[in-house]
C-alpha cells in the first residue's frame, strides 16, 4: 500500500493544473541566461526579449546566472517548477559540449530539459591586435611553431565551445597556443584591444566593431562559409584545414516536465519572432544566423552536435585545462 501511495504522488507531484496551462502565460516569465550581461549569449537574448513578450503578452525577464562555463544558470533552470515560466537559454556548450567532456555532469543536457527551440548560431572570429606580426592565419600559426606557448589565445571559460576550438586548430595546425579562459567574449576583447592578449577567439558581436575600426585584424571565421558580416574574412577551412568548423547555436529550453501545450505555445512565437524582419536582419548584422526549429528539430540536432564533438575529442586528443 505504501508503494503504491508513493507511486502516485510521485506521478502527480510534479504535475501542472490544467486550468493553469490553459491561461499560460498568465505572469511574467523568467529566461536563465548562464552567461554575463552584454555577453554574446545575453546579447542575442536581448534582440529577441521585447518582440517575444509582445507575443506572449507577459514581460520576461532576463535573469543572468554566469559561471563555470554555464553550469551554474543551467542548474538554476534544472530545478525550477516546469509550469511554463522559468525557461533557459542554452548553448553547444552547455547542451552539447559539456556532456562530451565531463560524463559526471550534475545535469544531464537531454534528460533534465525539454527544447523549445534553436534561436541561432554564429562561427567564432579568429581576431589578433594589429601589432601581432601575422597577416594571415598561416603566418599566425608560422609565428606559433617557432614560439611554443608563447600566442595565447582567449575563450569564454575552460570546457567551453571557444576553447575547445582553439585546441583543435593547435592540434590540426601541430602548435602550441595558450589559453587564457575569461567570462565572455566582451571582456576578452579589451584585453586583446589592448595588447595584453594575441589572439582573441570569441564571437563576432563584440569583436564587429573593433574590427571595422581596426582595432583587431580578423583573419578567419570558425564556421562552414564566411559570414555577412565579414565577407571578406576567410573561414578557417579555406585555409588549409578541411573538416574544420565550429559554431556557438544557442536554443530555447524547459524544464523536463514542462506541459506540451506550453512548449508548442513557446516554440509557435518564438519562431514567429526568428522570422520577423528585424530581428533576422538584426542578428544576421551581429554574425548570428536566426535557424529557428521544431523542439524535435533541437532535439536532433544536440544528438548530432554530441556525437560531432565526442568523435573530435577521441580523435585528436584535446583535453580540458
Amino acid at each position: 500500500m505504501r508503494i503504491t501511495l508513493a507511486f502516485v504522488f510521485a506521478c502527480c507531484g510534479p504535475a501542472v493544473p490544467a486550468a493553469q496551462v490553459e491561461a499560460w502565460p498568465a505572469r511574467p516569465i523568467r529566461i536563465v541566461c548562464p552567461f554575463p550581461a552584454a555577453s554574446t549569449v545575453d546579447a542575442t537574448l536581448r534582440m529577441i526579449q521585447p518582440h517575444l513578450a509582445e507575443r506572449l503578452g507577459q514581460p520576461l525577464v532576463i535573469d543572468n546566472r554566469s559561471g563555470a562555463s554555464g553550469a551554474i544558470g543551467v542548474e538554476v533552470a534544472v530545478r525550477a517548477t516546469p509550469d511554463g515560466y522559468t525557461l533557459l537559454l542554452g548553448t553547444a556548450s552547455t547542451h552539447a559540449l559539456a556532456k562530451v567532456l565531463n560524463p559526471r555532469l550534475s545535469y544531464d543536457p537531454q534528460r533534465d530539459f525539454t527544447p523549445v527551440s534553436l534561436v541561432g548560431s554564429l562561427p567564432y572570429a579568429l581576431s589578433v591586435h594589429p601589432g601581432v606580426r601575422a597577416k594571415t592565419l598561416q603566418e599566425l600559426m608560422e609565428l606559433a611553431r617557432a614560439k611554443p606557448g608563447e600566442i595565447r589565445y582567449t575563450s569564454v571559460g575552460n570546457a567551453s565551445l571557444a576553447h575547445l576550438a582553439g585546441e583543435l586548430l593547435s592540434s590540426l595546425a601541430n602548435v602550441k597556443l595558450t589559453h587564457v579562459p575569461y567570462k565572455s567574449s566582451a571582456l576578452s576583447v579589451i584585453d586583446v584591444v589592448a595588447g595584453r592578449v594575441e589572439l582573441q577567439i570569441g564571437s563576432t558581436i563584440p569583436a564587429i566593431p573593433h574590427i571595422r575600426a581596426g582595432r583587431l585584424r580578423a583573419l578567419a571565421t570558425t564556421g562552414a562559409a564566411r559570414i555577412p558580416a565579414l565577407p571578406d574574412v576567410p573561414t578557417v577551412k579555406e585555409l588549409g584545414f578541411p573538416g574544420y568548423e565550429v559554431a556557438l547555436w544557442m536554443g530555447i529550453f524547459a524544464p523536463a516536465g514542462t506541459p506540451k501545450p506550453v512548449i508548442e505555445r513557446a516554440n509557435r512565437e518564438l519562431v514567429a519572432v526568428l522570422k520577423m524582419p528585424e530581428v533576422n536582419d538584426g542578428l544576421t548584422a551581429q554574425g548570428v544566423a536566426p535557424q529557428p526549429t521544431t523542439p524535435a528539430g533541437l532535439a536532433a540536432h544536440i544528438t548530432a552536435e554530441m556525437a560531432k564533438w565526442e568523435r573530435v575529442v577521441k580523435t585528436s586528443g584535446i583535453k580540458t585545462d
